[in-house]
C-alpha cells in the first residue's frame, strides 16, 4: 500500500524502489487511466535520444564492424552488431553499474576478467566503454561489446566511444 502525505508526496515501498532499481532523486512519469488507476514509471532522460543513439550505434556498427551499444543507467536502449532480443531492454550487469558509476572509461585487456554487459546474457562483455555525463550527472555509457569472435579492442576504439559519449551528453544539455 502507498500513501500521500498532505503535501501530495507519495511513498513508494521499498521493495518496489529496489526492484525497479528507483534511487532517491530519480524522475518518474506519471500516467492516469480511465478507471482511476495511476502508473508510475521509471524516467530515462536517455530515452529522448533513443532514435538518435539507435542511428549512432548503426554508423558505428556499419564503419567498424563491431557490436556497439548505449545504455542508460538500467539496460540497453540502443544496439547494432548483435540480436536485439538478447540485449535489447535486459538489466545491465552490477559490473556495468559500477563501472559507469566509477565516471571512468574503460578498454578490456587480454587475459583480465571479463565485464558482462547484461545479467541476462554471458555471450557479450564488454571492449570499450566511456560513461555519458550531462552537467556532471551520470546518464548511461557507450559501449563496444566482445563476444567470443573479437579480437582485442585498440585505443582507437576507445577514442572513438569517448567521442560519442561526449557528443550525447551535450545533446542531453540542450
Amino acid at each position: 500500500m502507498t500513501y500521500s502525505d498532505d503535501l501530495g508526496r507519495i511513498v513508494i515501498p521499498k521493495e518496489i524502489r529496489r526492484t525497479l532499481k528507483i534511487r532517491e532523486g530519480d524522475p518518474l512519469e506519471i500516467y492516469t487511466e480511465k478507471d482511476g488507476g495511476v502508473i508510475f514509471r521509471k524516467y530515462s532522460p536517455m530515452s529522448d535520444l533513443q532514435d538518435f543513439a539507435t542511428q549512432i550505434c548503426d554508423s558505428i556498427g556499419t564503419n567498424t564492424g563491431r557490436i556497439a551499444a548505449v545504455s542508460d543507467r538500467d539496460s540497453i536502449i540502443a544496439l547494432s552488431g548483435a540480436p536485439k532480443r538478447e540485449l535489447m531492454d535486459k538489466p545491465n550487469s552490477g559490473e556495468l553499474g559500477r563501472l559507469m558509476e566509477s565516471r571512468k572509461n574503460y578498454r578490456h585487456i587480454p587475459g583480465d576478467s571479463l565485464v558482462k554487459v547484461s545479467e541476462s546474457s554471458d555471450k557479450y562483455h564488454l571492449g570499450v566503454a566511456s560513461p555519458i555525463l550531462s552537467q556532471g550527472d551520470l546518464m548511461g555509457c557507450v559501449m563496444l561489446l566482445m563476444d567470443d569472435n573479437s579480437t582485442p579492442m585498440a585505443e582507437a576504439d576507445q577514442k572513438l566511444v569517448q567521442t560519442v559519449a561526449g557528443f550525447l551528453g551535450k545533446q542531453m544539455e540542450c
